[in-house]
């Protein structure tokens, strides 16, 4: 019993000891786990990284030799589909360890699996698996896994600088001039195309001899209708930057991409909806649902557009009511910091962050530019410039090589080349009949020649490919996502280099010169003459008798916002004159003089603003830029008080 007693302290040392050895062999062995996951980790990024490097100096080497047959979006995808393919026949010597699991009671739904699997391993030790998605085709080596990303990281950091930037960039004069056409491709054409995509699609399915045919519905296609709709002509716009095309063509083609990747979001987003909650499941058309949808449709984009210009304006008030401009690398931060949280607050409300980003960066370029010092000006402007680049180009390479890596891919030929078509003729009926109806009262009139342009200017891009990635679940969106890509690739190599032939085709003048140059270039000792008249009548897009006080509505409303916007909105958000003494009655001199800054007070100019329109008039020309405190002086017939401006 004795020698009993002395030996159970020793097999307790041995058990303890045993265990503590498993256990060090076990974190051994994790540590090596997990230096290899990092080391795939960064050899896929580094694969993306030499992707980026290697169109950029393809780009250096086709300007340098001025070649323009092949886009910078063009290369990337290109290279991107030699990378995936690389990456899919190659692989790695990582093989990918699997396990099958098997519910063990009926807890879960099988249309809705769980978000997690926690897995009891060994004794004490649970692991957990986060839900990526369904899987048809295993893959067996760790990189071929690593090179796919979640598709969240599409939507919440490489989206919101890319439409930040068109906001930011967005050359707000031309857009302004040309606004009612813009709003009518965007917004009517937008819907129009993705219903004619809808229908044409849906028809054609019920028609091909697949085993899809019977699972696509009507919403199905619907959806594939907007996320198609969505267009990004990055190539033709760098010609035509290049080039100097038509300014108000360029401001067509760009203000429409713009605004549609907005309203295509959307849109797709209120389908969804009309789908999810409000279907009762019958299958039929639903009078009471499709008007909620469409009251969805409109309230999630204006509460969005109101988010955004919030949130621009507030940025501005605290740039010009503070003196964080006395620190630059601050103010850049907050500049970027709020702009990016406007995406997050849309989002986080079930919204959309990306008409509230687009928005506030129009705001931010209108208002909170004018405050920021010259370090911040540079600064915002070369990274959200830089920003987009990298991420335009990396969302074409990943388009390539997930061609190839992407295992919810489908390929149908019948399907791919039926969605083709129908989004060509989609896109046709979007530009030739609102052309039409456009001409009947614009002046000049949109020619044949810039119609064909607006139509062949619609390739497929980021936008399209991100929100057919974000959701592949079922068999249907697998073959949207594979439909997606190539129609995004064809369209950014084939029609983004034939740009250049197309212009030559179409006979669309290059070389022009910008409103202002002709304005320059017809000033006589301080008037205008008739030729320049007549030439800032046609850059305008609107006759000289249209912008009389006796004008059409739609001058009206421009000379309306632009008098409210320069007497009130810019003298609240901004430095610039006239002041709010200026404009505000006598009795609200106390709230004038508190939101007046020393700065505003002292400047012996108006800023030049000339991005909206032209709203003075003398003799019946139009006339540019006078100085502000002439401008306040007149409209108000009250100097300046003298008092001191207040900043914190």
């Amino acid at each position: 019993m004795g020698f009993k007693l002395r030996l159970l302290p020793i097999a307790g040392l041995i058990l303890e000891y045993s265990i503590w050895c498993h256990a060090a062999d076990s974190d051994i062995e994790m540590d090596a786990k997990a230096q290899s996951m990092h080391r795939i980790d960064s050899l896929n990024l580094l694969s993306y990284t030499m992707l980026l490097i290697l169109t950029v100096l393809t780009v250096w080497l086709f300007k340098h030799r001025r070649v323009s047959f092949l886009h910078e979006t063009g290369l990337a995808v290109i290279y991107g589909l030699i990378v995936g393919a690389i990456i899919r026949y190659t692989g790695s010597s990582d093989p990918v360890l699997r396990m099958s699991v098997i519910p063990s009671d009926d807890k879960y739904n099988s249309s809705l699996p769980p978000d997690a699997l926690t897995l009891h391993y060994v004794k004490n030790k649970s692991y957990e698996y986060l839900f990526r998605g369904e899987i048809h085709n295993a893959r067996d080596n760790a990189i071929d896994m690593k090179a796919t990303f979640d598709p969240e990281i599409f939507f919440n950091i490489i989206l919101p600088p890319i439409i930040f930037h068109a906001g930011y960039s967005l050359k707000r004069k031309y857009f302004f001039r040309n606004l009612g056409a813009i709003l009518t491709f965007a917004i009517v054409g937008t819907a129009v195309s993705s219903f004619v995509v809808g229908v044409l699609m849906y028809g054609c399915v019920q028609l091909l001899p697949t085993r899809m045919a019977t699972s696509f519905t009507f919403l199905d296609t619907l959806y594939f209708g907007a996320l198609i709709s969505s267009t990004d002509p990055l190539t033709v716009l760098a010609i035509f930057n290049d080039l100097h095309v038509d300014v108000n063509l360029y401001a067509l083609v760009f203000g429409e991409s713009v605004l549609n990747d907005a309203v295509s979001i959307v849109l797709s987003g209120s389908i969804q909806n009309y789908a999810e909650k409000y279907q009762s499941g019958s299958g039929g058309f639903e009078t009471i649902a499709f008007l909620k949808a469409v009251y969805d449709f409109f309230g999630i984009f204006m509460l969005s557009l109101v988010i955004g210009a919030t949130m621009g304006m507030l940025t501005a008030f605290l740039t010009k009511f503070t003196r964080i401009r006395d620190f630059p690398l601050l103010e850049s931060a907050l500049f970027v910091l709020m702009s990016y949280s406007t995406f997050l607050i849309a989002e986080a409300s079930d919204l959309t962050g990306v008409v509230a980003v687009l928005f506030c960066g129009m705001c931010q370029a209108h208002y909170t530019f004018n405050n920021l010092s010259d370090d911040s000006r540079t600064r915002t402007k070369q990274m959200f410039e830089l920003l987009n680049f990298l991420a335009e180009n990396f969302i074409f390479s990943y388009i390539g090589v997930s061609m190839f890596t992407f295992p919810r891919h489908h390929f149908d030929v019948l399907l791919i080349l039926t969605g083709f078509s129908c989004a060509m003729i989609g896109r046709a009926v979007n530009i030739y009949p609102l052309s039409y109806l456009l001409n009947l009262g614009r002046k000049p009139k949109i020619p044949t020649n810039f119609q064909h342009m607006l139509f062949f200017a619609g390739m497929r891009g980021a936008m399209s490919f991100a929100l057919a990635i974000r959701n592949t679940a079922s068999e249907i969106r697998q073959a949207m996502l594979t439909t997606t890509s190539l129609i995004v690739i064809i369209t950014v190599i084939i029609q983004g280099g034939a740009a250049l032939n197309l212009l030559h085709w179409f006979q669309i003048p290059v070389g022009v010169d910008e409103e202002t140059e002709s304005l320059t270039r017809g000033k006589r000792n301080g008037s205008i003459t008739p030729s320049a008249t007549t030439e800032w009548s046609d850059a305008f897009g609107e006759s000289t008798q249209a912008m009389q006080p006796n004008g059409n509505e739609k001058a009206r409303l421009a000379r309306w916002w632009t008098s409210f916007d320069t007497h009130y909105m810019k003298p609240l958000l901004t430095h610039s004159r006239p002041t709010l003494l200026e404009t505000l009655p006598v009795c609200c001199n106390p709230l004038a003089r508190l939101l007046t800054t020393t700065e505003q007070l002292t400047q012996e100019h108006a800023d030049s603003d000339s991005d909206l329109c032209i709203v003075e008039h003398e003799n019946g020309v139009p006339r540019i830029g006078q100085p502000s405190s002439t401008a306040g002086a007149g409209a108000t017939g009250r100097s300046i008080p003298a008092i001191s401006g207040h900043q914190i």
